[in-house]
Parts: C-alpha cells; sequence; structure tokens
C-alpha cells in the first residue's frame, strides 16, 4: 500500500526538496504544507515541479500573498508606472522579491538593487498562471487514509484544532480562511477528533510530533541565518521523518 508523506514549507529551496524526494519511496502520495514560494531562490521551479506532478497542496499565507499580488505587479511591468503606484506590500519583503526574480521578472545589479524587467512577456504570464493556480489551492486536505494512531489526518498550512468546527459555517468563511493560514495556535483541541499535520512556524532543526499533531517546518530556508535548516517529511502511517540538509 501506497504511504502519504506531508512535506513542510519549502520557500523555494528548489535543490533541497529534488534531495528530500530522492529519499522518499517513488510511489508514495506527496502532500505539502504550503508556502512553496518566497524567500529562497528557485520558487518558479518549485512551483513547476509540484505542478508537473500533480502533488497535493493546502495554500498557505505565502500562497495567498503571491495569489493576489502578482496580477497588480504585473500591471506595474506591463504599464511601466512609477513604483510609488503599486501596493507596498507586493514587494515591501524581500520574499517577495526573491520569487519575482525566479521568474525573471527582476534582476539584482552590481550592487545589489534590485531593477524591474519590464519586458519578459514569458515570465508575465507563466506568474499570471501559477497565481491563478495557487489562489484554487484548499485551506486544508482531509486525506483518505487514517493516522497511525487511529485518527483522520487533516493537512493545513498552520494550526486548525481550534478552528475545525467552522470549517462548514459559510458565514466564517473569510475569517477560518485566513487564520488556517496564518495563526501561531498550538492548542490542541480534543473534541476535534483528529491529527494535523501542518508548518508555518519553524521548528529547531527537526520535526514536532506529538499524540495530536506534527510540525513539520524545519526552517530550510533560515539556515543562513540560524546556522541549521533542513527541509522535512512525516509520513502518516509509520510516524516516520524524512529529512534533508539544506542544499546550497
Amino acid at each position: 500500500m501506497k504511504k502519504h508523506y506531508v512535506i513542510g514549507d519549502v520557500h523555494g529551496e528548489y535543490k533541497t526538496l529534488l534531495a528530500l524526494l530522492e529519499k522518499i519511496p517513488k510511489d508514495s502520495e506527496i502532500i505539502f504544507v504550503g508556502d512553496l514560494i518566497d524567500r529562497g531562490l528557485q520558487s518558479r521551479e518549485v512551483v513547476e515541479l509540484v505542478r508537473q506532478r500533480g502533488y497535493q497542496v493546502v495554500k498557505g499565507n505565502h500562497e495567498n500573498t503571491v495569489s493576489k499580488c502578482a496580477e497588480p505587479f504585473i500591471e506595474f511591468l506591463e504599464q511601466k508606472r512609477e513604483l510609488s503606484t503599486l501596493n507596498p506590500r507586493c514587494i515591501k519583503e524581500s520574499s517577495r522579491m526573491a520569487t519575482y526574480l525566479s521568474y525573471g521578472l527582476v534582476t539584482l545589479d552590481k550592487d545589489g538593487n534590485y531593477e524591474f524587467n519590464h519586458d519578459n512577456i514569458e515570465g508575465m504570464m507563466q506568474l499570471r498562471e501559477d497565481a491563478l493556480w495557487m489562489r484554487e489551492l484548499p485551506i486544508y486536505i482531509e486525506l483518505d487514509v487514517k493516522h497511525h494512531s487511529g485518527k483522520k489526518v487533516v493537512v493545513s498550512h498552520s494550526n486548525i484544532f481550534h478552528l475545525w468546527h467552522l470549517r462548514h459555517d459559510k458565514s466564517q468563511k473569510e475569517e477560518f480562511a485566513y487564520n488556517v493560514m496564518w495563526n501561531r495556535e498550538t492548542e490542541v483541541n480534543e473534541e476535534a477528533d483528529i491529527f494535523n499535520i501542518y508548518g508555518h512556524t519553524p521548528q529547531k532543526n527537526e520535526v514536532k510530533v506529538t499524540e495530536s499533531y506534527a510540525i513539520v517546518d524545519t526552517g530550510c530556508c533560515f539556515a543562513h541565518i540560524t546556522g541549521y535548516g533542513r527541509l522535512s517529511a512525516y509520513c502518516v502511517e509509520s510516524g516516520e521523518v524524512v529529512e534533508a540538509e539544506k542544499v546550497w
């Protein structure tokens, strides 16, 4: 029977992702907790691989932001407008600029300053297409297999326990989605009776596993700052953790 492996926040670390996938059995089902993009330098390559192979992904806060910022940024490039006309959130983080860099829409000059590429039509088209794909990603995924503890497995970007009862409440749809992508809660609601696998908040060099959840973000993209960092995957059926050290 195929095993299911849930991979933590990749954040554009394409080479490390390839190294991790090499360690996972080829016939496995792969699921991502979101935040495929930003920070690292190869977001485009990560998205291309995930889409081509048809891996399952939940929407992270970074996919959510890029899905909203991509079109205004592309229009800014196409119309060659002044930078002051662009919503600051579209470029305020160096992590976001790393994504645009991977699509060839910005470059770095010799002094480390960003220069905008207004004529890269192919890059704009690809970012636009990928952003539409990101927009349609689910907020959570209920896997069709149970955790080895017997609980139903739910994959989300961040902790979903305290929101689980709102998942079918249409009046709370936006609040539910926002909090599942952004909150830093670690509280467990046992009434939910689920095993939640999520990322979003980097753990210090190892996956954190309890009887109720596994936090699979192990801070690969921050290795240059923290001195540690790896990309990790958690096996639903066995509880095995597979890791790859950051590939520079």
